[in-house]
């Protein structure tokens, strides 16, 4: 069976490739290398190292295993672009999801440059949506970069919001999901960023999906924007 994910946006999750390493203001409060490190303690195997990235093929397969078509989050503990993952292993991953037809897959990434550049060199299936997390207006640049992939759905994760992006590209782009951060530390994020976001995917019928707003008890804070739960989804799902 598939991993059920706790990520509102997705349905599973499927982990070929473990570890990663921080690159910018978004990974402070990485909750998947708090989550590896909390793994090891326990003596999970997959993760005897912590949280070094690691490749995994005896799982390689699995998602053609499962029968029922899914939303699948790829690498939900890694980054698949990560420096320390060969073009090999990420051709290998990919080869799976363009066999796995019947299940969504969500890649998302950090390493907007070493997407570009291996992007022509993979298959890109319709059934793989390629997402870039962008923190803030300095990491806008990654939206450019994704524009250049060949993916059918480009998506972008939000998430922390750490800043006001007033200059927020939305032209390549499919769908938008935005979040505060969480947990201990969490940097506080302003209901006018939020909004500003919002409005701009209305304005350009780009689906919205408001996943939280944080903070220590992010149950508490929930997910209301402007009295309504903004959850909506690619026109593909529709």
């Amino acid at each position: 069976m598939a991993l059920k994910s706790h990520i509102e946006w997705t349905g599973s999750s499927w982990n070929p490739i473990t570890g990663c390493s921080k690159i910018s203001t978004g990974c402070v409060n990485c909750y998947a290398e708090k989550m590896a490190k909390r793994l090891q303690a326990m003596g999970n195997p997959r993760y005897k190292n912590g949280f070094n990235v690691m490749f995994h093929p005896d799982v390689l397969d699995e998602p053609l295993k499962w029968k029922k078509p899914q939303i699948i989050f790829v690498c939900s503990m890694s980054d698949i672009f990560h420096d320390s993952v060969s073009d090999e292993h990420i051709t290998k991953v990919f080869e799976v999801m363009n066999k796995a037809e019947r299940h969504i897959f969500q890649v998302l990434t950090k390493r907007s440059e070493r997407l570009t550049k291996l992007s022509l060199k993979l298959t890109w299936s319709d059934n793989i949506w390629m997402g870039v997390t962008v923190e803030s207006q300095k990491h806008t640049y990654r939206i450019d970069d994704l524009a250049k992939v060949p993916s059918k759905i480009k998506f972008l994760s939000i998430e922390p919001l750490l800043s006001d992006i007033p200059n927020l590209p939305l032209e390549s782009i499919d769908w938008v999901i935005v979040g505060g951060e969480s947990g201990a530390g969490a940097r506080a994020v302003k209901q006018e960023w939020v909004r500003n976001i919002r409005d701009k995917c209305v304005s350009q019928a780009i689906p919205f999906f408001f996943k939280q707003w944080g903070g220590f008890n992010k149950k508490a804070a929930g997910k209301m924007l402007d009295g309504r739960v903004w959850d909506e989804m690619p026109i593909a799902l529709q």
